[in-house]
């Protein structure tokens, strides 16, 4: 009788192991359910834009020179032709036309001036010699108008 529960023993014990695991398996736990939010971007408001930018420039006259698309991330160039300069940190003197990049396509409105916030251009060394970039636009900045006061 002892020589058969020796043989036994041992089977029986990887079974109810087994449905152990099969009991753990089937009710996952997620440790970070509370700090997920998905498909919720953080829009920043036109103040923040303003204290986060090193220029913030309005105009009208922006057009989309190059993009480029399918490998890796998204670029896009923007050319800002004239405009008049909010706010700049880093140079004293903007010359226009100047060009700046942006991870995201942008929508300006045609004909009507709106707030660019940008910030120093990081990264993209090739690019930035080749296009002359010096800024970039501002991440989670969205773009707004410039509202005319009466």
């Amino acid at each position: 009788m002892k020589g058969r529960l020796l043989y036994f023993l041992p089977i029986i014990l990887i079974i109810f192991s087994c449905e152990e695991k099969k009991l753990q398996q089937d009710h996952p736990i997620d440790l970070f359910a509370n700090e997920r939010q998905e498909g919720k971007a953080y829009i920043m408001k036109p103040q923040e834009c303003f204290d986060g930018s090193d220029m913030v420039v309005s105009s009208s006259n922006i057009k989309l020179i190059d993009k480029s698309s399918g490998r890796g991330k998204s670029i896009f160039i923007y050319r800002v032709n004239e405009g008049k300069v909010l706010k700049t940190t880093r140079d004293s003197i903007v010359v226009f036309p100047f060009n700046f990049l942006s991870n995201q396509q942008l929508m300006f409105k045609n004909n009507s001036e709106s707030y660019i916030y940008l910030k120093k251009l990081e990264g993209y060394r090739f690019i930035a010699k080749e296009m002359d970039l010096k800024y970039q636009w501002l991440k989670a900045a969205p773009v707004y108008q410039v509202k005319k006061e009466n």
